[in-house]
């Protein structure tokens, strides 16, 4: 099973050709796959190139619990330098079909940096969805343990919890992030994002990526935490998204449709052996 590794600011996937599958994956093997002592290792899984009725392409991504995500920015930009690197695409735009929606992607005349445009980014409770919320989910309230948060609920395909923090470190988004992601008024779980507004075009974000965990960088929650930054009033339409892994530059249009750019790091191919798979 042929695979190739990039990373996006850090946040790595393993992009595998349905041809190379000779049978349909199954949650335990995915899980091997992602596992970073019994397998290759990464923060999720790509197949693809698939074929689609109404796009260039389609792709299915994995995480490392094994879920399917709905969509994933980062995701996005490696499928698409993949897609260069096997001289799939160019600098044309061209558009990829995901279970939370269509996108159009744009790679760079090198390569290395990708934009996305990420669609329509919706503060909706019953989009999102968020268990009891039928309008706009902004500046609600929770308390989750011993800590008050106030948050926003947003979906950019995928679900998306924003808590607005001073100071927000990776000690609290992996303390309270996985008591968020799973708590009983995300129905379908959600990503969380401890974001802090630094000015009117920067804000510094922590991440907790459902189904993944503490997470160096993230093109959803970039966009979902940009989006909503903007929605307060807090940024200009224009913002960089600064995360561990690095920065990802987030445009906002007035109706919400969103356009992330930043790069993609090629790390390796190789073979995944079937004896990985055998139980022990």
């Amino acid at each position: 099973m042929r695979f190739v590794k990039y990373h996006a600011l850090g946040n790595d996937y393993l992009v595998i050709p349905p041809s190379e599958l000779g049978v349909k994956l199954k949650r335990e093997q995915i899980q091997r796959i992602c596992h970073r002592n019994y397998g290759p290792g990464s923060d999720g899984l790509l197949l693809g190139p698939l074929p689609s009725k109404a796009c260039n392409y389609r792709l299915r991504i994995f995480n490392p619990d094994g879920s399917e995500a709905e969509k994933s920015g980062n995701g996005l930009r490696i499928f698409s330098r993949f897609l260069w690197d096997e001289r799939l695409v160019r600098e044309k735009p061209f558009t990829v079909e995901t279970p939370g929606g269509a996108v159009t992607c744009r790679v760079g005349a090198d390569g290395r940096m990708v934009a996305v445009g990420m669609g329509k980014v919706s503060f909706d409770g019953s989009k999102v969805p968020v268990r009891g919320e039928a309008g706009e989910v902004l500046r609600a309230k929770m308390k989750i343990e011993d800590r008050g948060f106030e948050y926003c609920a947003a979906t950019v395909g995928n679900p998306h919890c924003i808590l607005l923090c001073d100071d927000p470190t990776p000690g609290l988004a992996r303390r309270y992030g996985p008591l968020i992601e799973t708590d009983e008024r995300f129905p379908n779980r959600t990503n969380v994002q401890f974001m802090q507004v630094l000015d009117r075009g920067n804000i510094r974000i922590e991440i907790w990526e459902r189904g993944a965990g503490y997470t160096l960088a993230s093109g959803s929650s970039a966009t979902a935490a940009a989006a909503t930054a903007y929605k307060l009033g807090l940024c200009d339409a224009d913002i960089s998204v600064h995360m561990p892994g690095g920065e990802l530059k987030i445009r906002i249009s007035p109706d919400f449709t969103a356009r992330m750019e930043g790069p993609v790091t090629r790390v390796c191919s190789g073979n995944i052996d079937r004896e990985m798979f055998e139980e022990r």
